[in-house]
Order: structure tokens, then C-alpha cells, then sequence
């Protein structure tokens, strides 16, 4: 709601402006109008990306979003302005001049009170976009309730899939209920326009009560955070949107703050955000792993030598990007060829290689990022001789355990310490090739952060097993606890 607020409010303090100038200055509609229409063409999560890089305007979190909001909002607002006063009646506006109107005055007191239910329209319309697009910001790490989306996809959680999606759904229909009894209100022989205009009042001040109290809740902790950092430096820890990387992220968030260490935490990013983020010094450290910074970040081809690998990337790391690379937490999370179990033991599937010739009839679906990689699917198809019938599905990876085990996908690639693959009954096919490179899990931080950083850093060190590792997701993807709840038990149990 708070996104929703603050970028139709933005859009509508440019767009309405605008639509007016575009009704006195005909000329300008071509270029104004074109870009908002080129910029609501834009995929939503495009949009976000290129945003990202851009100074001031751009990185992660609330704003972009809120600006990237506001531009899908523009379109509406302006081409309803236009639309509502250049519709007026002519022998209206002429009455007005008649009378001696200034162009001020027939602006304010005739021509935006006639166009207001039509500019109203153009509102609604907007802000029922922007509560649809706000779900995909949480993609950004800027909240909202696509994070209960996301974190549903992930973790095959239906709950907290219906909580996001009714959550928006109820809040879109309370804007445009609002909006739609401020409308009515304007319109011409409307007899109760006041207790329309008090029926969309009390909405929106509900509305406006549920943002007051989420933004006292954010405003008490960032008041707890600032007075605590003026003792304090902060370390802002990130993670990408998968269970395990916001687990480890948590579990060195706890480490940090028992140690009276003023944390931040921006997790959840999406893509190569966390990487991004870190260069552009918007969170200090995150975690990683060895093969994935090897060849994604570092562009290397692939190798299975794991102490290799953490070295090379630990010293191009140093050199290239000024990060420190932490040392080695003591599992791999390497990738993992998935089937249906049933399929497995139907079939005595246990190595790749024995599912190579079943594999002609099989649909296969991968992540956006095992296509892409040069470690990936291109690489790994050659490597096995794999030749399926159909092409792969190149779809979310979350998505991809769904289809795997509702029958839709008949082998993806996840990850091999994943708590889905026992909560769905998958079965691992083993590596007998050794194709993929060794994906150790480390942490990846800034170079003048590792006086306050190492000794967590050495404490973690070969301190999760890959057992306890899949234990850990499973207790967040199976058993639905929270990647918090999880870590700290596991930092009781451990000790730390």
C-alpha cells in the first residue's frame, strides 16, 4: 500500500499538470503521450532491472519501485485529463469567456470540476496497475506483498501464495471501491454526492490508517537502528530469493547482532542483484557460492577442482571487485538433475547417464539461469548427449519443482541441497561425469568491512555439513518454519 501510494501520488502530481499543458499545447501530445504509452509497454521486471544501475533514482529497494510505479501510472492520468477537459462542451467553455472568465478561472471552476469523473476514472485505473506491479517489486528487495508471492513459488507453499495474491486483490478492490464513490460524486445529477464522497473518505482512511501503522512499525525500528548506529557501524546483510541463501544470511545477521553489531537486513534479491548490490556498496556482504562466482560473475569456464576454483575466485575477487571471499562453510550446493522419485525407482534411475535414453520423450524444464550459464544447460546437453524431443522449458526455478512434481516436467535442474527435493519426493541423479563445477557456499564482502566480518567468518568455517545444510531447508520448505526461526535454533544447537 505504501508503494501504491506514494507512486500514484507521484504520477498523479506530474500526470495531471501535464494533461492540462497537453490541452492548451496540442503539439506536445505526440512526444508526452508516446512516451508514457512506450514506458507502460515495458515488462514490469524489465523496467525494475534498468532502473537499478541508474544513480539517485536507481538500486534496490522502495525507490525504484516507487519510481518505476509512477511511469506505469502516467499514462492513465494524463490521457484521462486530456480526454476529461477536452470533452467539455464547447458552448460551455464559450459561456465561461462570456462571463469574463480569465483562462485561470475557467480551468479551476469550470473545466476540472466538469472533467473530474472522467480524470478519476484515469486514477482508478492507475492505481489497480500499480497494486498489480507492486507484487513483482518485491523482486527488488522493495517488500510489499509479492514477497509472500515469492516466498510461496519457493517454497511450494499455497498458504502464503493465497495470502499475497488475496491480500492485493482486496486491496485493489478497496482503492477502486473508493475511488470509484469519489467519481460518482462528480458526476452530473448525482443527488447523493456527499454521502458517496463520505463512503470514499471512510475507505481511505482506512487505507491510510494500515500505511501509518506499517510505517510506525518501520519508522520505530529505523529510530532503534539510528540510535544504535550512532554507537554502531551498520553492516547491511543481503541474500538472493531462494530458502538457503536467506538462511545463511540470517544465521550471519544473528552472529553479527550477539556480537552487538548493528545489522540491516536486504534480502530477497532476485537475478544478480546481490552481486550488483555489493558493487554498488547497497549491502556490505551476502552469501555465495565458489562455482557460481566462477563462472557467472567471473566468466570462466567451468572446472571441478573445488580448492582451485576457491582460490582463483577468492584472488580475482580481491583484485577485480576490492571483495573479500569468506572462508569455505563446509558444503557444496552444487547443481542437482531432478525426476520424480516414483520415476526413479520405477525405472532404477541412479546416474544421469541411465536417464539419457528415456530422456528422448521427456519434457525438460530449467531456470532462466541454468539455460543462460556457461556451465548450464548448453554445456551440460553435450556433455550427457541428452537430446530431447520437445524444448526445454525455460521457466522461474521455483516454478520448476511445482511441475516436476505435479507431472508437467519430467527432469529439471535444482539445487542439491534443496528441502523441496524430499518435501516433493524427488530423486537426485548423481553426477557420473563430474560435468558440474563444485558450488561451495561462502560469503562474499566488502574488503573494509573484515575487521568487524573475519572472526564470524572463522567461526563458520566448515561449520554446516551438507546434511545439516538440507536439514535446514527442509525445516523451512517442509515444515514451513521461517529462515529466522531456523537459524536461530540452529545457532542454540551449535553454540554459536
Amino acid at each position: 500500500m505504501f508503494l501504491v501510494l506514494f507512486s500514484t501520488g507521484a504520477a498523479i502530481l506530474i500526470g495531471v499538470p501535464l494533461g492540462i499543458l497537453l490541452t492548451r499545447t496540442k503539439s506536445l501530445q505526440t512526444p508526452i503521450l508516446g512516451f508514457a504509452n512506450i514506458m507502460q509497454t515495458v515488462p514490469s521486471l524489465a523496467l525494475f532491472g534498468l532502473l537499478i544501475p541508474i544513480p539517485f533514482i536507481g538500486g534496490i529497494g522502495a525507490r525504484t519501485a516507487i519510481i518505476a510505479l509512477a511511469l506505469y501510472a502516467l499514462l492513465p492520468v494524463i490521457r484521462n485529463t486530456v480526454t476529461g477537459i477536452l470533452g467539455i462542451d464547447p458552448k460551455t467553455r464559450e459561456a465561461a469567456v462570456a462571463m469574463g472568465m480569465t483562462d485561470w478561472q475557467q480551468l479551476k471552476l469550470v473545466e476540472l470540476p466538469l472533467a473530474m469523473p472522467v480524470m478519476l476514472t484515469g486514477i482508478r485505473v492507475a492505481v489497480v496497475i500499480s497494486v498489480g506491479v507492486a507484487t513483482v517489486a518485491a523482486a527488488v528487495g522493495a517488500g510489499g506483498l509479492g514477497t509472500y508471492i515469492f516466498r510461496g513459488l519457493r517454497q511450494n507453499d499455497n498458504n502464503l501464495l493465497l495470502a499475497g495474491a488475496l491480500a492485493s486483490a482486496i486491496l485493489a478492490l478497496l482503492c477502486d471501491f473508493a475511488l470509484g464513490q469519489f467519481e460518482r460524486s462528480y458526476a452530473i445529477g448525482e443527488r447523493s454526492s456527499s454521502r458517496r464522497r463520505f463512503l470514499g473518505l471512510g475507505v481511505t482512511a482506512i487505507l491510510l490508517a494500515i500505511v501509518a501503522a506499517g510505517s510506525f512499525s518501520n519508522f520505530r525500528s529505523e529510530i532503534s537502528n539510528s540510535e544504535f548506529a550512532s554507537q554502531n557501524k551498520k553492516v547491511i546483510v543481503g541474500s538472493k530469493d531462494f530458502t538457503e541463501s536467506l538462511i545463511l544470511a540470517e544465521i550471519l545477521a544473528q552472529m553479527l547482532e550477539k556480537k552487538g553489531v548493528n545489522v540491516q537486513r536486504q534480502f530477497e534479491l532476485g537475478g544478480n542483484l546481490a552481486h550488483d548490490s555489493l558493487l554498488s556498496k547497497q549491502i556490505d556482504v551476502y552469501p555465495e557460492y565458489t562455482g557460481t562466482a566462477y563462472t557467472a560473475i567471473l566468466k570462466h569456464k567451468p572446472i571441478t577442482d573445488p580448492q582451485a576454483v576457491y582460490d582463483q575466485t577468492k584472488a580475482e575477487y580481491a583484485d577485480k571487485f576490492k571483495l573479500t571471499v569468506s572462508p569455505q562453510l563446509g558444503f557444496s550446493n552444487d547443481f542437482a538433475i531432478l525426476v520424480r522419485g516414483e520415476v526413479a525407482r520405477r525405472n532404477n534411475l541412479k546416474t544421469i547417464t541411465d536417464a539419457v535414453s528415456m530422456g528422448r520423450d521427456w519434457q525438460a524444464g530449467f531456470g532462466q539461469d541454468f539455460m543462460s550459464r556457461a556451465d548450464g544447460y548448453a554445456g551440460f546437453a553435450k556433455a550427457y548427449g541428452f537430446s530431447f524431443a520437445k524444448q526445454p522449458r525455460e521457466m522461474d526455478l521455483s516454478l520448476t519443482y511445482r511441475a516436476l512434481h505435479s507431472g508437467e516436467l519430467d527432469i529439471i535442474a535444482g539445487n542439491s541441497t534443496d528441502g523441496l527435493i524430499a518435501a516433493l519426493d524427488l530423486y537426485q541423479l548423481a553426477d557420473d561425469k563430474h560435468y558440474f563445477p563444485p558450488y561451495q557456499a561462502v560469503f562474499i564482502a566488502r574488503q573494509d568491512l573484515t575487521e568487524i566480518l573475519d572472526e564470524t567468518f572463522e567461526k563458520l568455517r566448515n561449520a554446516i555439513s551438507t546434511e545439516e545444510m538440507r536439514r535446514l531447508n527442509y525445516e523451512v520448505d517442509g515444515n514451513k518454519q521461517t529462515p529466522k526461526d531456523v537459524a536461530s535454533e540452529w545457532l542454540k544447537e551449535t553454540n554459536f
